[in-house]
């Protein structure tokens, strides 16, 4: 065999690699199944997204030492949207996916005190120190919002509101991309802003 045509097969060879490789598995997307997950939650409890089928859930992902989340927790924003939606059944999931030593990092137990002197009302809190929910859903700043609707597919995804800024910011008055999204699924219509960008810390992965 002449050396142009060994060349030739490792570069076919080459060429097959690459044609064979297997995609990267997709993240969310809006009118499409949302990823099931399992998680723990705060209280020790184990929580997977499909045993919620026919049901809407909210993922919030959340970071109490991120100046993003925390102008929503101090103006009493993201209490009022979880009271709000739980009250009419939806399952409320705060999820933590900082690493240990990272920022907003927490224990079951610092989770449960924040969620007590917060006065906040998510139906549980998940701890994800792996990223392994949060990398499913490519979640990448704090706080990122997903509503999944009871046949389980993805409503909206994106920020909380159109008020990327923690100077000056009033949470009560900007534009609540989640309360309006919420509203159409109420009255039967489909969302009308279904995705958004997403804005605020990077989420803290290992």
């Amino acid at each position: 065999m002449t050396a142009k045509r060994t060349i030739a097969g490792l570069a076919g060879s080459a060429m097959l690699a690459l044609v064979f490789v297997a995609p990267a598995a997709a993240g969310p997307a809006v009118g499409k199944p949302a990823p099931d997950f399992t998680g723990m939650d705060s209280m020790g409890k184990t929580h997977t997204l499909s045993d919620y089928r026919g049901k809407t859930v909210v993922l919030e992902w959340t970071n109490h030492e991120c100046p993003y989340t925390a102008k929503h927790y101090d103006a009493g924003n993201m209490q009022a949207l979880q009271k709000e939606t739980t009250a009419d059944g939806v399952v409320w999931l705060s999820i933590v996916s900082s690493a240990p030593g990272r920022q907003g990092y927490v224990t079951a137990d610092e989770a449960n005190d924040l969620t007590k002197t917060r006065s906040a009302a998510p139906s549980a809190v998940l701890l994800d120190p792996e990223g392994t929910i949060g990398r499913l859903y490519d979640a990448s700043t704090t706080p990122e919002m997903f509503v999944i609707v009871p046949d389980g597919t993805v409503a909206y995804m994106g920020a909380i509101d159109d008020e990327p800024s923690t100077w000056g910011a009033n949470p009560l008055k900007a534009k609540n991309y989640l309360r309006l999204a919420m509203a159409d699924l109420a009255a039967g219509k489909p969302v009308s802003m279904p995705k958004t960008r997403p804005y605020g810390c990077s989420v803290k992965y290992r």
